[in-house]
Formats: structure tokens, C-alpha cells, sequence
């Protein structure tokens, strides 16, 4: 990929606003957002954009509490839509409002991702400053539902769904290294094993109705069998697909009889299986438990993201990777992306290359968040960059 003229950059550089980033994501950061609970939040980014000259879409996305928040920077010449999305809700977790110490802006949503929303803000703002866009435009979005188990993604997959989403995105979560380019979708699962019989003492215990307990461990075994099989289906960056179990209980003292037990743990899978054909998979050994060992069974399941694969000669990898080389001095290593995020939702839904990508910052889904100012100011110079490089006019790969 052509390097983007000097001219350019240095227009871009100046055009990024330090202080005015970091009240953005201040203002972001002081108001309260649980995820389910962020229309507050959104409504006041919705003013910020407007106060800086921006015509606000509201698209409600099946989540009228908190409508989503669109903005576009048109370049007014044909080309490819780059998107900048993140999400404004946070882990319900006390309320820690925004305060700047040294390098470092604290608060709520400032590691995950409030800062990552406004650096990627500032950068729409940069290319409109510097009239730097050559061609396509810029699609900003911003959601709520992100955080699971209070949100799944129902927002931004309305969204996508939706035909709403640009030719390929960028998405400000603290992953600063390496670049991912292939992750494992993720369901969990929770199942409750019952006989019909109230619990009792175990020495009344009926003997012709089945123990949930000895149900159970059959799962469990079933269960390891399933993973060592699994463990066949390997990706050489994002590992193997797995079944894995996190709790068990039954009962309510040594010596009761269990009416009930209660298992759950996760689900995973690469690129290539469709979570509809996992579920299937599922449920169907549900069934052969529940018929080998006469116990009845309940499972609540839910889909978390989709699988994730990002080309690594895309052009979307080649314009990031060209500029973090010019800002940082090397292009970033590839890798996994071991969590779930959004990237996965643009990919499985709608085949939409996507880069997570943000500042320097720790804390997530605890009460001291923080994130790196001077890197944040990074994150911006380069979405600006790369959005540039990416609608340039080159072909799509």
C-alpha cells in the first residue's frame, strides 16, 4: 500500500485535539451507564457531536431505552464507508466518576471504552478539520448492550442486520497488541438436571427414580470425552475449539437426596462452524443424557459473539498496519483475540473485516479503570490515518 503523502499526516497530526479528546471523554465518563441503562450517556455524546457541527442519527436497533448514536463525515466523492464503532455501557459495578492524574484519566468506562469512543470521535473530527478525506466516508457508531450477561450484543447486531455498517471498522478496546486476526466464538450454557421426586433424607431416598448427582457426572464425563474431540479442531493462533465446565451443585446438606443439579459452563468454536450447528450439536446430547438417565433437562442457552477471521492481507490489515509503522516505528505481530467483542458480531453476521484496536489502559470491568492520555492521542492520530489509506480509492480486497 501507497504511504499516504507527508502533507497528509502532518495536516491530520495537527488537526488532533489533545485537550479537546480528553473532554470529550470526560463528559462520557460522567455519566453513569450500566449496560441496558446508557441512553443518559448517549443522549449527551448525541449533543457533543451536534455541538460540533455534526447531523445526529438515532437508530433505536430493538433498544428504545438508549437509541443508538450514528454520525457521518462524507467526503462528498464515491467510495468505501469506513466505520469507527464502540460501545458507551459499562460493567454494573459503583459508579467511579472521571478525575485526570499524571498521564492517566480515571474513571468508569475509561479503560472499557469511553475513551476508546471519543479518541475515535476526534479522529472524525481531525479529518473534517484537515479536509483530509479523499473520497468515501466515515461512519460513526456508538451502542449500548455490550456487556455481558446484561447485554448481548442485541443493539449492534440490530444494527448490522440492519444493512447499518460501514465496508470494514475499527473498534477502540483496550487491545493495544497484537493485531487479532482469527478468535473462537463463545455461548454459555446453564442446564438444570431434575427427577421428578421431592428432595429427602437419603435413606428414604425412592430407589426407582434417577440421582440428578449421578446424572451429572455422566455429563461431566460425556463432556470431557466431547472436548478431547474438540481438541482435534485447532486453529494455530486462536487454539482449539473447546466445552468447558465452570460449576456444579446439588443439594443443601451431606445427606439429602437432590431434586435438582445445576451445571454450567461455556462453549466454544472456530471460524467455519455456524453457532446455529453448535446449539444443534448440544442439544442433541442433551437429549441422549436425558433419555439414557431418565432425568429431565433444562438448558438455558446463550449465544455470546460469533466466530472471528480477519485476513492478514486485507486492505483494511494493510492500511492499519502501514500507519501504526509510521507512528510506532514497526507494524503490529498478528495473533489471537482470545476474548469475544464486536469484531466477532461484524464478521459472523455480515463478513465485515474488523480490527480491534485501543489505547494503553487497564482496569476493565473493575472500579480503577484508567487509561494512557498520550496513547489515546495515538489511537486517534492512527484511525484518522488509516481511515484515509482504507478510502484512498485503491480496489477492496
Amino acid at each position: 500500500m501507497t504511504a499516504l503523502p507527508a502533507d497528509c499526516v502532518d495536516r491530520i497530526r495537527r488537526a488532533i485535539n489533545r485537550d479537546r479528546l480528553l473532554a470529550t471523554a470526560t463528559e462520557l465518563i460522567a455519566v453513569p451507564s450500566p449496560t441496558g441503562q446508557a441512553g443518559a450517556v448517549s443522549d449527551r455524546l448525541a449533543e457533543l457531536i451536534t455541538a460540533d457541527g455534526f447531523a445526529v442519527r438515532r437508530e433505536i436497533a430493538d433498544h428504545p431505552a438508549a437509541p443508538a448514536v450514528l454520525a457521518t463525515l462524507d467526503s462528498g466523492k464515491p467510495g468505501p464507508t469506513m466505520q469507527f464503532n464502540g460501545h458507551l455501557d459499562v460493567v454494573h459495578l459503583p459508579f467511579v466518576p472521571p478525575r485526570v492524574e499524571g498521564n492517566r484519566l480515571l474513571g468508569s468506562g475509561s479503560c472499557d471504552m469511553k475513551a476508546g469512543v471519543a479518541a475515535a470521535w476526534e479522529a472524525v473530527r481531525a479529518l473534517r478539520d484537515a479536509d483530509a478525506l479523499p473520497m468515501g466516508k466515515i461512519l460513526f457508531s456508538a451502542n449500548d448492550l455490550h456487556e455481558a450477561p446484561w447485554g448481548l450484543g442485541e443493539q449492534l447486531n440490530a444494527l448490522i442486520r440492519a444493512g447499518i455498517h460501514g465496508d470494514a471498522v475499527l473498534i477502540p478496546e483496550s487491545l493495544r497488541t497484537p493485531l487479532p486476526i482469527a478468535g473462537r466464538g463463545s455461548a454459555t450454557w446453564k442446564l438444570h438436571l431434575r427427577r421428578s421426586g421431592e428432595p429427602v433424607h437419603e435413606v428414604y431416598r425412592p430407589m426407582d427414580e434417577p440421582s440428578v448427582i449421578a446424572a451429572a457426572a455422566d455429563w461431566v464425563a460425556r463432556l470431557e470425552q466431547f472436548d478431547r474431540e474438540l481438541a482435534q479442531e485447532s486453529h494455530p493462533l486462536a487454539g482449539a475449539a473447546s466445552v468447558f465446565i465452570g460449576q456444579i451443585h446439588s443439594g443443601e446438606i451431606y445427606n439429602q437426596y437432590p431434586q435438582v443439579c445445576m451445571i454450567e459452563g461455556t462453549r466454544r468454536w472456530l471460524d467455519g462452524t455456524s453457532s446455529d450447528a453448535v446449539r444443534a450439536d448440544f442439544f442433541a446430547r442433551l437429549d441422549a443424557l436425558a433419555r439414557d438417565r431418565g432425568v429431565t433437562v433444562d438448558c438455558e442457552w446463550k449465544l455470546i459473539r460469533e466466530a472471528f477471521q480477519l485476513d492478514p492481507h486485507c486492505r483494511l490489515v494493510e492500511a492499519f498496519q502501514a500507519n501504526h509503522a509510521l507512528l510506532s516505528g514497526e507494524p503490529l505481530p498478528i495473533g489471537a483475540k482470545r476474548f469475544v467483542d464486536d469484531g466477532n458480531s461484524f464478521w459472523g453476521i455480515a463478513g465485515i473485516p474488523a480490527i480491534t484496536h485501543g489505547p494503553i489502559a487497564a482496569g476493565a470491568h473493575t472500579v480503577h479503570e484508567w487509561v494512557d492520555l498520550d496513547d489515546l492521542v495515538r489511537v486517534a492520530t492512527l484511525y484518522a490515518l488509516t481511515a484515509v489509506s482504507f478510502c484512498s480509492g485503491e480496489s477492496l480486497v
